[in-house]
């Protein structure tokens, strides 16, 4: 597959200062003078540029976008008036006057606050993480347009899988051949995540036992990989007839991150794939119900998990028994894993506008792993699918 066109136009100026004037009425409401943004993606979304930056926004006042590099490339992108280079560090605090200062600790590294801190002695700097994920968890116009694009092109890769899957081809001949239509297809590159220490190659081509290999990602799939370093996706075990191919792929486009699984089997299905199969699209069909905004975002994993055990599956939902994630949809946009989770413990309530990537699974021992994915737009009716390929059993 090759791509059929651009993806929707870049966010316009406006929409970047309202995003900005949002979070400088969240600072007001801090009692923060000013928020320090050094996270890249963050930096992109305030600013509509990604380059090597830090981006000062005040509560009152205007933006400037300190750039190290490249300050050519800043000044033709941003969607800030005042973007001029990095100053020198005896400049800095004068530059940037203050005494609270919002930062996202939850992404910044200690040695960069620590050099940050060097530089403001007079300043404090206070974590402003939970305020700006809130902000950009809630997707406008133009941000939904670009997911729907990106997933529909995932979702038409995704869908020739029958016409290239055979028994006996390796799972890393599988994800290639995926890859490969994938980044034809305008793929941008791997995903960003927020998590420390988390890294995904762009998704995952798993079957049979190696599908239900445990592993240190987030995830109810993680898979065996090449190598003990990235122990993760795809290994060269060959795919037998009749057991579950489990496609986990990951679309980039503008930016934003769209997320999707489908089932395939070469050959007969087992009816405990079937059965699996249809227990993971009740489920999705229960918790896309849930996603209307004033809803708890606990609510949605119980009914999953009552819903799995109703199945008889519960032992086996959303990952090996013993080592099960703790979720059945996490939100997406600029980065894989955003806000909301759909989790227990979560106290959120969802908002309209919202994106969530919605994946019951079920990993069954000596069997492999069933399930489906697919990202929703939280909406007063419910949650609102991205893409339209069938969630069918991709048959081979």
């Amino acid at each position: 597959m090759t791509s059929d066109g651009p993806p929707p136009s870049p966010v316009d100026r406006q929409e970047f200062q309202a995003r900005q004037a949002r979070l400088a009425g969240a600072l007001a409401a801090r009692g923060l003078d000013a928020a320090l943004v050094l996270h890249a993606v963050d930096l992109y979304w305030l600013a509509g540029t990604r380059q090597n930056a830090a981006l000062w926004l005040p509560a009152r006042g205007r933006p400037a976008l300190l750039v190290r590099r490249s300050l050519s490339r800043a000044r033709a992108e941003a969607a800030i008036e005042d973007v001029r280079a990095f100053p020198s560090s005896r400049d800095l605090a004068a530059a940037l006057p203050g005494a609270r200062i919002g930062v996202t600790l939850d992404a910044v590294p200690a040695a960069t606050v620590a050099w940050w801190q060097r530089q403001l002695p007079g300043a404090a700097l206070e974590d402003l993480s939970g305020e700006l994920r809130a902000l950009r968890s809630v997707k406008s116009a133009s941000e939904l347009a670009t997911m729907r694009d990106g997933a529909r092109r995932l979702g038409a890769v995704l869908g020739e899988v029958p016409t290239f899957l055979r028994a006996g081809m390796t799972e890393l001949e599988l994800a290639a051949e995926l890859e490969r239509r994938l980044r034809l297809a305008g793929n941008e590159g791997s995903p960003r995540m927020r998590a420390f220490n988390a890294e995904l190659h762009g998704g995952l081509a798993v079957a049979g036992e190696a599908a239900a290999a445990p592993g240190f990602f987030d995830g109810p799939v993680v898979g065996r990989g090449l190598h003990p370093a990235y122990p993760l996706g795809a290994s060269r075990r060959p795919i037998a007839a009749g057991e579950p191919v489990i496609c986990d792929y990951t679309f980039v486009t503008g930016g934003y991150v769209v997320d999707m699984t489908r089932t395939a089997v070469c050959g007969p299905v087992d009816p405990r794939i079937a059965r699996a199969h249809d227990a993971s699209r009740r489920i999705q069909e229960a918790v896309a119900a849930l996603l209307r905004p004033g809803v708890a975002a606990t609510a949605p994993w119980e009914r999953a998990l009552a819903l799995a055990a109703e199945a008889g599956l519960g032992d086996a939902f959303m990952g090996p028994p013993g080592e099960q994630a703790r979720f059945v949809g996490h939100g997406i946009g600029l980065e894989l894993d955003e806000l909301p989770v759909l989790a227990p413990g979560s106290r959120a309530v969802l908002e309209a506008g919202q994106t969530v990537a919605v994946e019951p699974k079920f990993v069954l021992p000596g069997l492999g792993a069933v399930g489906v994915e697919n990202s929703f737009v939280v909406t007063e009716r419910g949650g609102e699918r991205l893409d339209d390929l069938s969630d069918d059993l991709l048959r081979a």
